[in-house]
C-alpha cells in the first residue's frame, strides 16, 4: 500500500487532470459545431461548382459534416466519461479521438490536393456543360447561368467559346452572359461581333478557381487545426486513465 502522502499527491493531479480535460471536451463539442457548419456552409456556398466537377469532389462537405455530427456526440461521451472517471471509457474516448483525427486529416489532404487540382476538372466540366447547355433549365445549364450572373464572366476563358456550341447556333449566347439585363437581343447575342459589346468579356474560369480555392482554403485549414486540437485531448484522456490507474492501485 502506498504512503498516505503519495495518495494525497496523486489526487490533486487526478482532480486538475479531470477540470483540464472537461474545459477541453466542452471546447472540442464546439468545433464539432463549428465543423457541422463549415461542412453545411462548404456544401451550400460551392454546391453550384460542384455540379460541374466530377462525383468525388461532392463528398468532402458530407465528410465534413459527418464529422462534425460525431464530433458532438462524442464530445458528449467525453464529458460523461471523464466525471464517471472511468478508465476504460477514458481510453475508449482517445481510441475515437485518433479515429476522428485520422479521418479530419485525410479530409484536410484532400481539400488541400483538390484545391490545387480545380482549374482542370474544372476547365473540362465547363466545356462539357457549354457543348450540353439548353433552355430547359437542367441543373448543369442554371450551374452555368448562375456562375455567368453571379461573377460577371462569360465562357469558359472567352465568351466567343459560345459560337462553338449547338446551343448557339438557335439562340446565340445565353442572356446570363448580358452585362445589362434586357439589352440583349437574341439578334445581337447570334453575333459574336455585336455581342462582344454588350456580353462579360471574361471568362469563368480565373474567377471560379479564384473563389474555389479561397473556400476550400478555408473548408481544408479549419479541418487540419480541429485534427491537430485533437491530440490534446488523447494525451489527457491517457493520461487521466494513467493516474486514476495508478491511484487505484496505490489505494491497495
Amino acid at each position: 500500500m502506498a504512503s498516505p502522502s503519495r495518495r494525497l499527491q496523486t489526487k490533486p493531479v487526478i482532480t486538475c487532470l479531470k477540470s483540464v480535460l472537461l474545459i477541453y471536451t466542452f471546447i472540442f463539442w464546439i468545433t464539432g459545431v463549428i465543423l457541422l457548419t463549415v461542412g453545411v456552409w462548404g456544401k451550400v456556398s460551392l454546391d453550384i461548382y460542384f455540379s460541374l466537377l466530377n462525383e468525388n469532389a461532392t463528398n468532402v462537405p458530407y465528410v465534413l459534416i459527418g464529422t462534425g455530427a460525431v464530433i458532438i456526440l462524442l464530445g458528449t461521451f467525453g464529458c460523461f466519461a471523464t466525471c464517471r472517471a472511468s478508465t476504460w471509457m477514458l481510453k475508449l474516448y482517445a481510441m475515437f479521438l485518433s479515429i476522428i483525427f485520422l479521418v479530419e486529416l485525410i479530409a484536410a489532404i484532400v481539400g488541400l490536393v483538390f484545391r490545387h487540382e480545380i482549374k482542370n476538372s474544372f476547365e473540362q466540366g465547363y466545356l462539357q456543360a457549354l457543348k450540353q447547355y439548353n433552355a430547359t433549365g437542367d441543373p448543369r445549364s442554371q450551374a452555368v447561368d448562375t456562375i455567368q450572373r453571379t461573377l460577371q464572366c462569360c465562357g469558359v476563358n472567352s465568351y466567343s467559346e459560345w459560337g462553338q456550341t449547338q446551343y448557339y447556333k438557335t439562340h446565340g449566347i445565353p442572356q446570363s452572359c448580358c452585362r445589362v439585363p434586357g439589352n440583349c437581343s437574341e439578334a445581337d447575342m447570334k453575333d459574336l461581333g455585336k455581342a462582344g459589346g454588350k456580353v462579360f468579356k471574361q471568362g469563368c474560369i480565373s474567377l471560379v478557381t479564384t473563389v474555389m480555392e479561397s473556400r476550400m482554403g478555408v473548408v481544408a485549414g479549419i479541418s487540419f487545426g480541429i485534427a491537430c486540437f485533437q491530440l490534446v485531448g488523447m494525451f489527457l484522456a491517457c493520461c487521466l486513465s494513467r493516474y486514476i490507474t495508478n491511484n487505484q492501485y496505490e489505494m491497495v
